[in-house]
Protein backbone atom coordinates (compact mmCIF):
# COMPACT_ATOMS: atom_id res chain seq x y z
CA UNK A 1 0.00 0.00 0.00
CA UNK A 2 1.23 3.38 -0.76
CA UNK A 3 -0.07 6.77 1.25
CA UNK A 4 0.27 10.31 0.20
CA UNK A 5 -0.63 12.89 2.60
CA UNK A 6 -0.64 16.53 1.62
CA UNK A 7 0.10 19.38 3.90
CA UNK A 8 3.88 18.57 5.97
CA UNK A 9 2.13 20.81 9.09
CA UNK A 10 1.65 19.94 12.67
CA UNK A 11 -0.93 17.08 11.73
CA UNK A 12 0.60 15.41 8.72
CA UNK A 13 4.29 15.50 9.48
CA UNK A 14 3.65 13.80 13.19
CA UNK A 15 0.67 11.54 11.86
CA UNK A 16 2.72 10.52 9.17
CA UNK A 17 6.11 9.56 10.63
CA UNK A 18 3.89 7.28 13.52
CA UNK A 19 2.41 5.42 10.57
CA UNK A 20 5.28 4.79 8.66
CA UNK A 21 7.26 3.65 12.31
CA UNK A 22 3.67 1.26 13.23
CA UNK A 23 3.73 0.25 9.62
CA UNK A 24 6.67 -0.73 7.69
CA UNK A 25 5.06 -2.50 5.05
CA UNK A 26 3.30 0.89 3.74
CA UNK A 27 5.42 3.23 1.82
CA UNK A 28 4.09 7.06 3.13
CA UNK A 29 4.98 10.24 1.26
CA UNK A 30 4.17 13.41 2.63
CA UNK A 31 4.08 15.90 0.19
CA UNK A 32 3.71 20.04 0.46
CA UNK A 33 4.42 23.27 -1.93
CA UNK A 34 6.39 24.78 1.29
CA UNK A 35 9.88 24.05 -0.29
CA UNK A 36 11.60 25.13 3.08
CA UNK A 37 9.42 23.04 5.18
CA UNK A 38 10.17 20.24 3.22
CA UNK A 39 13.97 20.88 3.24
CA UNK A 40 13.28 20.87 7.21
CA UNK A 41 11.47 17.97 7.30
CA UNK A 42 14.62 16.33 5.57
CA UNK A 43 16.90 17.58 8.07
CA UNK A 44 17.79 17.30 11.81
CA UNK A 45 16.35 20.62 12.53
CA UNK A 46 12.41 19.54 11.67
CA UNK A 47 10.02 22.86 11.17
CA UNK A 48 8.01 21.35 14.28
CA UNK A 49 9.14 20.89 17.74
CA UNK A 50 7.45 18.12 19.41
CA UNK A 51 9.18 16.00 22.38
CA UNK A 52 9.81 12.32 20.47
CA UNK A 53 8.98 13.37 17.13
CA UNK A 54 12.90 13.84 15.94
CA UNK A 55 13.09 10.27 17.03
CA UNK A 56 10.11 8.86 15.11
CA UNK A 57 10.97 10.54 12.06
CA UNK A 58 14.49 9.03 12.22
CA UNK A 59 13.63 5.34 12.63
CA UNK A 60 11.85 5.56 9.16
CA UNK A 61 12.83 8.63 7.36
CA UNK A 62 14.20 7.13 3.59
CA UNK A 63 12.66 3.87 4.63
CA UNK A 64 9.46 4.09 3.93
CA UNK A 65 8.85 7.53 5.21
CA UNK A 66 9.38 10.52 2.60
CA UNK A 67 9.13 13.92 2.30
CA UNK A 68 9.03 15.86 -1.10
CA UNK A 69 7.55 18.38 -3.39
CA UNK A 70 7.03 15.87 -5.55
CA UNK A 71 2.87 16.36 -5.37
CA UNK A 72 1.61 14.99 -8.40
CA UNK A 73 3.67 11.99 -8.99
CA UNK A 74 3.38 10.59 -5.72
CA UNK A 75 -0.74 11.45 -5.74
CA UNK A 76 -1.02 9.40 -8.85
CA UNK A 77 0.52 6.40 -7.05
CA UNK A 78 -1.23 6.58 -4.11
CA UNK A 79 -4.07 4.16 -2.81
CA UNK A 80 -4.44 6.38 -0.44
CA UNK A 81 -4.71 10.38 -0.05
CA UNK A 82 -4.67 12.32 3.15
CA UNK A 83 -5.65 15.78 3.03
CA UNK A 84 -4.04 17.81 5.77
CA UNK A 85 -4.05 21.10 5.11
CA UNK A 86 -4.62 24.13 6.96
CA UNK A 87 -8.37 25.26 7.24
CA UNK A 88 -7.86 29.09 8.76
CA UNK A 89 -11.09 31.06 9.56
CA UNK A 90 -12.56 33.07 6.82
CA UNK A 91 -11.33 36.84 6.94
CA UNK A 92 -12.81 38.24 3.75
CA UNK A 93 -16.40 37.71 2.25
CA UNK A 94 -19.41 35.69 3.40
CA UNK A 95 -19.24 34.35 6.83
CA UNK A 96 -16.07 35.82 7.48
CA UNK A 97 -14.79 35.93 10.96
CA UNK A 98 -16.24 32.84 11.64
CA UNK A 99 -16.44 30.31 8.50
CA UNK A 100 -14.29 27.91 7.73
CA UNK A 101 -12.00 29.17 4.72
CA UNK A 102 -12.20 26.03 2.75
CA UNK A 103 -9.90 27.00 -0.36
CA UNK A 104 -7.11 24.80 0.33
CA UNK A 105 -9.42 21.64 0.67
CA UNK A 106 -10.74 22.67 -2.28
CA UNK A 107 -7.41 22.50 -4.33
CA UNK A 108 -7.06 19.27 -2.33
CA UNK A 109 -9.82 17.59 -3.97
CA UNK A 110 -9.41 19.50 -7.05
CA UNK A 111 -5.62 18.36 -7.78
CA UNK A 112 -6.04 14.51 -6.72
CA UNK A 113 -9.04 14.06 -9.59
CA UNK A 114 -6.64 16.19 -12.26
CA UNK A 115 -4.01 13.79 -11.48
CA UNK A 116 -5.99 10.42 -11.78
CA UNK A 117 -4.08 7.26 -11.49
CA UNK A 118 -6.85 4.54 -10.03
CA UNK A 119 -9.73 3.90 -7.48
CA UNK A 120 -8.57 5.99 -4.72
CA UNK A 121 -9.39 6.56 -1.00
CA UNK A 122 -9.31 10.24 0.19
CA UNK A 123 -9.23 10.92 4.06
CA UNK A 124 -9.92 14.03 5.71
CA UNK A 125 -7.44 14.43 8.10
CA UNK A 126 -7.82 18.38 8.42
CA UNK A 127 -10.10 19.83 11.12
CA UNK A 128 -13.61 20.75 8.70
CA UNK A 129 -17.46 21.92 9.45
CA UNK A 130 -19.59 18.41 8.90
CA UNK A 131 -20.76 17.83 5.70
CA UNK A 132 -17.36 19.06 3.71
CA UNK A 133 -16.79 15.87 2.60
CA UNK A 134 -20.36 16.33 0.43
CA UNK A 135 -18.18 19.01 -1.61
CA UNK A 136 -14.89 16.71 -1.72
CA UNK A 137 -17.33 13.86 -3.25
CA UNK A 138 -18.25 16.30 -5.34
CA UNK A 139 -15.56 17.70 -6.86
CA UNK A 140 -13.80 13.83 -7.05
CA UNK A 141 -17.29 12.25 -8.88
CA UNK A 142 -17.33 15.32 -11.27
CA UNK A 143 -13.79 14.49 -12.28
CA UNK A 144 -14.78 12.25 -15.82
CA UNK A 145 -11.74 10.42 -15.36
CA UNK A 146 -13.17 6.96 -15.20
CA UNK A 147 -11.87 6.66 -11.30
CA UNK A 148 -13.87 6.48 -8.84
CA UNK A 149 -13.22 7.41 -4.82
CA UNK A 150 -14.25 7.10 -1.66
CA UNK A 151 -14.55 9.97 1.22
CA UNK A 152 -13.59 9.02 4.49
CA UNK A 153 -13.46 11.35 7.62
CA UNK A 154 -10.67 10.85 10.39
CA UNK A 155 -10.41 13.49 12.41
CA UNK A 156 -6.84 14.26 14.36
CA UNK A 157 -7.43 14.32 18.21
CA UNK A 158 -3.61 15.59 18.69
CA UNK A 159 -2.48 18.04 21.57
CA UNK A 160 0.30 19.76 20.52
CA UNK A 161 2.92 19.02 23.39
CA UNK A 162 2.53 15.43 23.40
CA UNK A 163 1.33 14.84 20.31
CA UNK A 164 3.92 11.41 19.48
CA UNK A 165 2.40 9.91 23.05
CA UNK A 166 -1.34 10.41 21.85
CA UNK A 167 -0.36 9.39 18.51
CA UNK A 168 0.96 6.16 19.86
CA UNK A 169 -1.77 5.55 22.54
CA UNK A 170 -4.66 7.65 21.59
CA UNK A 171 -7.92 7.99 23.56
CA UNK A 172 -9.68 7.40 20.41
CA UNK A 173 -9.36 7.08 16.66
CA UNK A 174 -12.22 8.21 15.10
CA UNK A 175 -13.38 7.25 11.16
CA UNK A 176 -16.12 7.70 9.39
CA UNK A 177 -17.56 6.74 5.68
CA UNK A 178 -20.53 6.43 3.62
CA UNK A 179 -23.07 3.79 4.88
CA UNK A 180 -22.93 1.62 1.75
CA UNK A 181 -20.81 -1.32 0.88
CA UNK A 182 -18.08 0.89 -0.86
CA UNK A 183 -18.37 3.26 1.83
CA UNK A 184 -17.75 0.45 4.71
CA UNK A 185 -14.76 -1.29 2.88
CA UNK A 186 -13.05 1.68 2.61
CA UNK A 187 -13.51 3.18 6.40
CA UNK A 188 -12.08 -0.73 7.46
CA UNK A 189 -8.64 -0.29 5.02
CA UNK A 190 -8.48 3.33 6.81
CA UNK A 191 -9.19 0.89 10.10
CA UNK A 192 -6.68 -1.92 9.20
CA UNK A 193 -4.26 1.09 9.00
CA UNK A 194 -4.02 1.36 12.97
CA UNK A 195 -5.25 -1.54 13.67
CA UNK A 196 -0.95 -2.07 13.61
CA UNK A 197 -0.77 -0.81 16.78
CA UNK A 198 -4.32 0.50 18.32
CA UNK A 199 -6.66 -1.92 19.73
CA UNK A 200 -9.63 -2.32 17.54
CA UNK A 201 -12.02 -1.27 20.84
CA UNK A 202 -10.17 2.11 20.82
CA UNK A 203 -10.96 2.78 16.84
CA UNK A 204 -14.63 3.99 16.21
CA UNK A 205 -16.36 3.82 13.46
CA UNK A 206 -19.69 6.14 12.24
CA UNK A 207 -20.94 7.77 9.55
CA UNK A 208 -19.41 10.94 7.72
CA UNK A 209 -21.20 13.52 9.22
CA UNK A 210 -20.81 12.43 12.89
CA UNK A 211 -17.25 12.11 12.81
CA UNK A 212 -16.70 15.21 11.22
CA UNK A 213 -18.96 17.27 13.81
CA UNK A 214 -17.48 15.24 16.66
CA UNK A 215 -13.98 16.93 15.91
CA UNK A 216 -15.50 20.16 16.50
CA UNK A 217 -17.65 19.18 19.49
CA UNK A 218 -14.91 17.57 21.15
CA UNK A 219 -12.66 21.49 20.84
CA UNK A 220 -15.45 23.22 21.84
CA UNK A 221 -16.35 21.30 24.68
CA UNK A 222 -12.58 21.13 26.14
CA UNK A 223 -12.36 24.93 25.39
CA UNK A 224 -16.08 25.28 27.31
CA UNK A 225 -13.61 23.68 30.54
CA UNK A 226 -11.27 26.02 30.44
CA UNK A 227 -13.57 29.35 30.13
CA UNK A 228 -15.52 27.87 32.61
CA UNK A 229 -12.82 28.04 35.38
CA UNK A 230 -11.44 30.47 33.99
CA UNK A 231 -14.95 32.42 34.67
CA UNK A 232 -14.42 30.85 38.43
CA UNK A 233 -11.09 32.62 38.89
CA UNK A 234 -12.42 36.09 38.68
CA UNK A 235 -15.04 35.40 41.61
CA UNK A 236 -12.12 33.55 43.56
CA UNK A 237 -9.88 36.44 43.72
CA UNK A 238 -13.31 38.64 44.01
CA UNK A 239 -14.03 36.55 47.25
CA UNK A 240 -10.41 35.48 48.63
CA UNK A 241 -10.91 31.61 47.69
CA UNK A 242 -8.36 29.75 45.68
CA UNK A 243 -8.76 28.50 42.13
CA UNK A 244 -7.14 25.69 42.52
CA UNK A 245 -8.51 24.37 45.49
CA UNK A 246 -11.72 24.79 43.72
CA UNK A 247 -10.89 23.09 40.73
CA UNK A 248 -9.62 20.24 42.98
CA UNK A 249 -12.63 20.38 45.33
CA UNK A 250 -14.74 19.65 41.71
CA UNK A 251 -12.49 17.26 39.95
CA UNK A 252 -12.57 14.93 42.31
CA UNK A 253 -16.46 14.26 41.57
CA UNK A 254 -16.53 11.43 38.78
CA UNK A 255 -18.90 13.46 36.97
CA UNK A 256 -17.12 16.44 36.41
CA UNK A 257 -13.43 15.18 36.05
CA UNK A 258 -9.81 16.81 37.19
CA UNK A 259 -8.92 17.60 33.50
CA UNK A 260 -8.61 21.13 31.74
CA UNK A 261 -9.54 22.84 34.68
CA UNK A 262 -6.18 25.11 35.39
CA UNK A 263 -6.74 28.48 35.22
CA UNK A 264 -4.55 30.67 33.40
CA UNK A 265 -4.55 33.29 31.16
CA UNK A 266 -6.60 31.80 28.79
CA UNK A 267 -6.61 29.15 25.77
CA UNK A 268 -5.02 29.41 22.79
CA UNK A 269 -3.82 27.14 19.39
CA UNK A 270 -4.70 26.84 16.00
CA UNK A 271 -7.79 25.20 16.75
CA UNK A 272 -10.30 26.19 19.69
CA UNK A 273 -11.06 29.48 18.74
CA UNK A 274 -11.13 28.25 15.32
CA UNK A 275 -13.61 25.41 15.78
CA UNK A 276 -15.89 27.74 17.98
CA UNK A 277 -15.82 30.17 15.51
CA UNK A 278 -16.87 27.52 12.92
CA UNK A 279 -19.56 25.94 15.05
CA UNK A 280 -21.06 29.19 16.07
CA UNK A 281 -21.23 29.83 12.00
CA UNK A 282 -22.69 26.37 11.12
CA UNK A 283 -25.74 26.85 14.54
CA UNK A 284 -26.82 30.16 13.05
CA UNK A 285 -26.76 28.73 9.38
CA UNK A 286 -29.10 26.23 10.37
CA UNK A 287 -31.30 28.43 12.01
CA UNK A 288 -29.89 27.80 15.59
CA UNK A 289 -28.71 31.69 17.05
CA UNK A 290 -29.52 30.39 20.43
CA UNK A 291 -26.68 27.67 20.03
CA UNK A 292 -24.76 30.02 18.52
CA UNK A 293 -24.89 32.24 21.30
CA UNK A 294 -24.38 29.83 24.10
CA UNK A 295 -20.99 28.72 22.17
CA UNK A 296 -19.70 32.23 21.04
CA UNK A 297 -19.55 33.18 25.11
CA UNK A 298 -16.83 30.57 25.59
CA UNK A 299 -14.28 32.94 23.10
CA UNK A 300 -16.04 35.64 24.92
CA UNK A 301 -14.90 34.15 28.31
CA UNK A 302 -11.43 33.44 26.92
CA UNK A 303 -10.85 37.56 25.27
CA UNK A 304 -11.92 38.41 29.17
CA UNK A 305 -9.72 36.41 31.17
CA UNK A 306 -6.24 38.05 28.44
CA UNK A 307 -7.65 41.28 29.12
CA UNK A 308 -8.28 40.86 33.09
CA UNK A 309 -5.09 39.59 33.42
CA UNK A 310 -3.47 43.02 31.67
CA UNK A 311 -5.82 44.92 33.96
CA UNK A 312 -4.82 43.69 36.84
CA UNK A 313 -1.15 43.57 36.14
CA UNK A 314 -1.82 47.71 35.57
CA UNK A 315 -3.52 47.94 38.72
CA UNK A 316 -0.38 46.57 40.74
CA UNK A 317 1.93 48.78 39.04
CA UNK A 318 0.15 51.97 40.18
CA UNK A 319 -1.60 52.32 36.74
CA UNK A 320 0.93 52.84 34.29
CA UNK A 321 3.42 50.88 32.61
CA UNK A 322 4.97 53.35 30.44
CA UNK A 323 8.68 53.35 30.18
CA UNK A 324 8.79 50.30 32.64
CA UNK A 325 10.51 47.44 31.78
CA UNK A 326 8.49 43.69 31.92
CA UNK A 327 10.17 40.22 31.20
CA UNK A 328 7.86 38.23 29.08
CA UNK A 329 8.42 34.57 29.49
CA UNK A 330 7.08 32.43 27.37
CA UNK A 331 5.61 33.22 23.72
CA UNK A 332 3.98 29.63 22.72
CA UNK A 333 0.25 28.90 23.39
CA UNK A 334 1.31 26.21 26.09
CA UNK A 335 4.79 24.60 26.43
CA UNK A 336 6.72 21.80 24.54
CA UNK A 337 5.65 23.05 21.20
CA UNK A 338 7.15 26.16 19.10
CA UNK A 339 3.27 26.87 18.24
CA UNK A 340 2.34 30.11 18.76
CA UNK A 341 -0.62 30.43 16.78
CA UNK A 342 -3.09 32.15 18.76
CA UNK A 343 -1.47 32.33 21.61
CA UNK A 344 -2.60 34.40 24.54
CA UNK A 345 0.76 36.04 24.59
CA UNK A 346 0.17 37.69 21.26
CA UNK A 347 -2.91 40.21 22.88
CA UNK A 348 -1.19 40.75 25.64
CA UNK A 349 1.98 41.58 24.54
CA UNK A 350 0.34 44.28 22.09
CA UNK A 351 -1.61 45.61 25.24
CA UNK A 352 1.30 45.79 26.71
CA UNK A 353 3.15 47.35 24.19
CA UNK A 354 0.18 49.94 23.47
CA UNK A 355 0.44 51.03 27.14
CA UNK A 356 4.00 52.08 26.32
CA UNK A 357 5.40 48.93 28.82
CA UNK A 358 9.29 47.75 27.07
CA UNK A 359 9.26 43.96 26.95
CA UNK A 360 12.42 41.64 27.26
CA UNK A 361 10.86 38.54 25.90
CA UNK A 362 12.00 34.80 25.94
CA UNK A 363 10.61 31.74 24.73
CA UNK A 364 12.93 28.52 24.67
CA UNK A 365 11.48 27.23 20.97
CA UNK A 366 9.34 30.10 19.37
CA UNK A 367 12.13 32.25 17.29
CA UNK A 368 12.38 36.12 17.07
CA UNK A 369 11.60 36.03 13.49
CA UNK A 370 7.94 33.80 14.50
CA UNK A 371 7.25 36.43 17.40
CA UNK A 372 7.82 39.62 14.79
CA UNK A 373 5.63 37.98 12.20
CA UNK A 374 3.11 36.79 14.47
CA UNK A 375 3.19 40.43 16.08
CA UNK A 376 2.89 42.36 12.73
CA UNK A 377 6.46 44.25 13.08
CA UNK A 378 8.97 44.22 11.23
CA UNK A 379 13.32 43.87 12.69
CA UNK A 380 13.26 47.85 11.85
CA UNK A 381 10.21 48.46 13.98
CA UNK A 382 11.96 47.19 16.91
CA UNK A 383 13.51 49.36 19.16
CA UNK A 384 13.92 49.31 23.44
CA UNK A 385 10.41 48.69 23.60
CA UNK A 386 10.75 44.86 22.46
CA UNK A 387 14.18 42.36 22.78
CA UNK A 388 15.08 38.99 22.97
CA UNK A 389 17.04 37.13 25.27
CA UNK A 390 18.59 33.45 25.05
CA UNK A 391 17.19 32.86 28.49
CA UNK A 392 14.85 33.53 31.48
CA UNK A 393 17.49 34.80 33.47
CA UNK A 394 18.92 37.32 31.56
CA UNK A 395 15.12 38.07 30.40
CA UNK A 396 14.21 39.57 33.66
CA UNK A 397 17.59 41.38 34.87
CA UNK A 398 16.74 45.30 35.26
CA UNK A 399 12.96 44.75 34.69
CA UNK A 400 10.49 46.31 36.95
CA UNK A 401 8.17 43.12 36.45
CA UNK A 402 7.71 39.24 35.07
CA UNK A 403 4.84 38.01 33.31
CA UNK A 404 4.99 34.21 32.83
CA UNK A 405 2.84 33.49 29.55
CA UNK A 406 3.62 29.84 29.05
CA UNK A 407 3.92 26.92 31.73
CA UNK A 408 7.50 26.11 30.60
CA UNK A 409 8.92 23.54 33.23
CA UNK A 410 12.49 25.62 32.98
CA UNK A 411 10.11 28.17 34.54
CA UNK A 412 9.81 26.31 37.67
CA UNK A 413 13.43 25.84 38.04
CA UNK A 414 14.56 29.55 38.38
CA UNK A 415 16.48 31.13 41.25
CA UNK A 416 14.17 33.66 41.59
CA UNK A 417 15.85 35.67 44.76
CA UNK A 418 18.59 35.93 42.51
CA UNK A 419 16.16 37.22 39.61
CA UNK A 420 14.66 39.99 42.44
CA UNK A 421 18.33 40.78 43.35
CA UNK A 422 18.38 42.19 39.98
CA UNK A 423 15.16 43.82 39.50
CA UNK A 424 13.65 47.04 40.53
CA UNK A 425 11.81 47.79 43.39
CA UNK A 426 9.10 46.80 43.84
CA UNK A 427 9.83 43.75 41.94
CA UNK A 428 6.26 42.21 40.29
CA UNK A 429 5.48 38.83 39.28
CA UNK A 430 2.24 37.96 37.30
CA UNK A 431 1.90 34.01 36.87
CA UNK A 432 -0.52 33.86 33.86
CA UNK A 433 -0.32 30.13 34.54
CA UNK A 434 -0.05 29.35 38.38
CA UNK A 435 3.04 27.86 37.65
CA UNK A 436 4.79 29.16 40.94
CA UNK A 437 4.51 29.16 44.67
CA UNK A 438 3.67 32.57 45.17
CA UNK A 439 4.19 32.20 49.06
CA UNK A 440 7.33 31.08 48.31
CA UNK A 441 7.64 34.40 46.02
CA UNK A 442 6.33 36.86 48.86
CA UNK A 443 8.98 35.72 51.02
CA UNK A 444 11.89 36.34 48.61
CA UNK A 445 10.08 39.87 48.46
CA UNK A 446 8.17 39.97 45.16
CA UNK A 447 4.94 41.68 44.88
CA UNK A 448 3.58 38.32 43.64
CA UNK A 449 -0.13 37.90 41.49
CA UNK A 450 -1.49 33.93 40.48
CA UNK A 451 -4.62 33.72 38.33
CA UNK A 452 -7.44 33.46 40.93
CA UNK A 453 -5.20 33.40 43.95
CA UNK A 454 -4.80 36.44 46.12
Amino acid sequence: MKICCIGAGYVGGPTMAMIARKCPDIQVTVVDLNERRISDWNSSNLPIYEPGLQEVVNSARNKNLFFTTDIDSNLKEADIIFISVNTPTKDYGSGSGQAADLRFIEACARRIADVGGGNKIVVEKSTVPVRTAQMVNEILSGAGNGFKYQVVSNPEFLAEGTAMSDLENPDRVLIGGEISDSGKEAVKKVVDIYAHWVDRDRIITTNLWSSELSKLTANAFLAQRISSINAISALCEATEADVDEVARAIGTDSRIGSKFLKSSIGFGGSCFQKDILNLTYLCRHFGLPEVAEYWEQVITMNEYQKERFVQRLLDAMFNTISGKRIAILGFAFKKDTNDARESPAISICKRLLEEKGNLNLYDPQVSKESVLQILGLQESDVGENLKFFDSAQEACLGTHAIAILTEWDEFKELDYQEIWNGMHRPAHIFDGRNLLDLKKLKEIGFRAFGIGKI
